[in-house]
């Protein structure tokens, strides 16, 4: 863990082992599971192993992690779904972020709608 605050990251515990989640891939630097609340037939979270606050934070920091995230998000969508996908990262409490460790969304498995608010 890279901060203070990842020390209660549920998404560190969940990269950790200590918390459990349906994982359905997984590289040396990013690991993707389902979301516990799916919004989609296909509704996966795409999460760094280290800790980053937003997508902001991690594309300064190490814009190679979050490539090595997008390329795992579409791995995912194409063995999940016909890879076709809606990929979300949410910023902030307003922009719906509830857990502050970066994770993208990969939404797919139908014809998707469009309601941003």
């Amino acid at each position: 863990m890279t901060s203070e605050a990842a020390a209660d990251c549920l998404f560190c515990k969940i990269v950790a082992g200590q918390v459990p989640a349906d994982v359905v891939a997984s590289s040396d630097r990013v690991i993707a599971f389902r979301d516990i609340s799916p919004k989609a037939p296909v509704h996966v979270l795409v999460v760094p192993k280290e800790h980053h606050g937003d997508v902001s934070v991690l594309a300064a920091a190490d814009p190679s992690l979050l490539a090595d995230l997008v390329a795992l998000a579409d791995e995912v969508a194409t063995e999940l779904s016909d890879g076709q996908y809606r990929l979300i990262f949410n910023s902030g409490p307003r922009a719906g972020q509830s857990v502050f460790h970066v994770h993208a969304h990969v939404i797919s498995g139908a014809k998707l709608g469009w309601t941003p608010a």
